[in-house]
């Protein structure tokens, strides 16, 4: 099977040559004539099989014969990342074509992109919040919208990005054509697909099963020692490009920099750093620059590298759909990828509800303990010591202590109580957490992006 079976535009096929795409993905299979047909589409299947390539042939398709300059496809897209990498793969497929597209997000320059709306473009890629800020300035204009696409709709939802979306639904024509594309299916982006979607035809690719094409593995340790076990394994292992997961903003940037420091070529990403630092780290690592990424799961939305040859989560995630996302990473393009997790005794609930999601054990480390990560209720008493007969009976002890008290100025009553541990002291030890409950970032999100 091939693209010719589509009957693009011989420059749309020249196009897909030149990107070396010869035989197209089970999702493009299904997608392409159904989104080709103007039917809506709701679309379930994992990161990296080609959903993108998916919805952006068939409207480059339908746009190449007909009016030019204004807005005809709207994309929206979760993360700034995310959307330029869409927008990148516009420009190579839409190539010589005509077609121009632009890439919305915050962080960087507003005047520029409002330049570029007013020179005319025929597709948009957007961040939910700066698009809300062109179009309540009457900067873009989307009466001619023709198709909507939204996608990785799971982490819209988890970044609360869904009532923004409405807002946007609303300076859309009715009578368009919804396409919606995620990894895994929440009740929420349920409600959304029936709200949103007219008839769609569903196209569902193993979306809750992880890629053959990757391997698992976990490591039991402790959270003092993920770094010393993560260079140990780096320094063994034979690895190609490496995505490093992390919980935190934090715990990103200060682990790649002590990867830095024992000789390693390695670079984070993550949301304090400004767009252009963002730009360059993920060039860098795409270019091979780097070899190593650290990130956190909402910076690396986005992105696309081919040859990823190990996704390594220093951090459990919080849910199932994260793993699948992080995982999803790697063993792309039917090459195969290995994704290691370092899991503690507090991550067992989370290692057992992603087992159950997949059907099937991840396989251990030779040296991984089950027993240190399931907590057996039977140890859980606390011995009853002997007390050793030199030991002074409770009122001796008590009365000692009390005489004690009454000549130590500690105990004198100064109306201050007794100096308790700094509370500083107390979170110094802990990460900063930056979602205030798992998948939901503080703040305005969609202002933020």
């Amino acid at each position: 099977m091939s693209f010719t079976q589509f009957k693009f535009n011989p420059q749309i096929v020249a196009n897909i040559e030149a990107c070396n795409y010869t035989t197209p993905t089970p999702i493009q299979v299904q997608a392409i004539p159904i989104v080709l047909n103007g039917h809506d589409v709701f679309g379930l299947a994992q990161t990296g099989t080609g959903k993108t390539a998916a919805f952006v042939l068939p409207i480059i398709q339908k746009i190449i014969d007909g009016s030019r300059r204004t807005p005809r496809a709207l994309v929206i897209a979760p993360t700034r990342e995310l959307a330029e990498q869409i927008h990148t793969d516009i420009c190579k497929l839409a190539n010589k074509t005509g077609i121009r597209s632009i890439s919305i997000y915050g962080g960087v320059s507003k005047f520029a992109q409002t330049k570029k709306l007013r020179e005319g473009v025929d597709i948009i890629v957007a961040c939910p919040g700066r698009l809300l800020d062109h179009l309540s300035d009457g900067g873009i204009n989307l009466a001619k919208i023709e198709t909507l696409v939204l996608d990785e709709g799971d982490h819209l939802f988890d970044m609360g990005f869904l009532p923004a979306i409405r807002r946007i639904i609303k300076y859309l024509p009715k009578n368009r054509q919804n396409l919606l594309f995620s990894a895994t299916m929440p009740s929420e982006i349920m409600k959304l697909a029936s709200d949103i979607l007219k008839d769609p035809k569903t196209v569902q690719i193993d979306h809750e099963k992880p890629k053959d094409t990757v391997s698992h593995k976990l490591f039991s340790v402790e959270s003092n020692k993920k770094t010393a076990l993560l260079k140990d394994i780096i320094s063994k292992t034979d690895m190609g490009a490496t995505l490093i997961f992390t919980k935190t903003k934090h715990r990103a940037k200060s682990l790649a920099e002590q990867l830095q420091k024992a000789g390693h070529s390695a670079t984070s990403l993550h949301g304090n750093l400004s767009q252009q630092k963002r730009q360059e780290s993920l060039n860098g690592f795409k270019e091979g620059t780097f070899k190593l990424m650290v990130a956190t799961d909402i910076a690396a939305r986005g992105i696309d590298v081919t040859g990823i040859s190990h996704v390594i989560n220093f951090d459990v995630p919080d849910t199932v759909e994260a793993y699948t996302h992080r995982i999803g990473r790697t063993g792309r393009a039917s090459l195969k990828g290995e994704a290691f997790t370092f899991a503690g005794r507090e991550d067992w609930k989370m290692i057992k509800m992603i087992e159950r999601s997949f059907g099937k054990e991840i396989a251990r480390d030779k040296l991984f303990n089950i027993g240190e990560l399931v907590p057996d209720k039977r140890t859980q008493s606390t011995p009853i010591r002997k007390e050793a007969s030199s030991t002074p009976k409770r009122n001796d002890r008590f009365n000692r202590h009390e005489d004690q008290g009454r000549n130590n100025t500690k105990y004198k009553k100064t109306g201050n109580r007794p100096q308790r541990r700094d509370r500083a002291a107390q979170s110094a030890s802990g990460s900063e957490n930056i979602f205030l409950s798992p998948g939901r970032p503080r703040g305005n999100p969609a202002r933020g992006m």
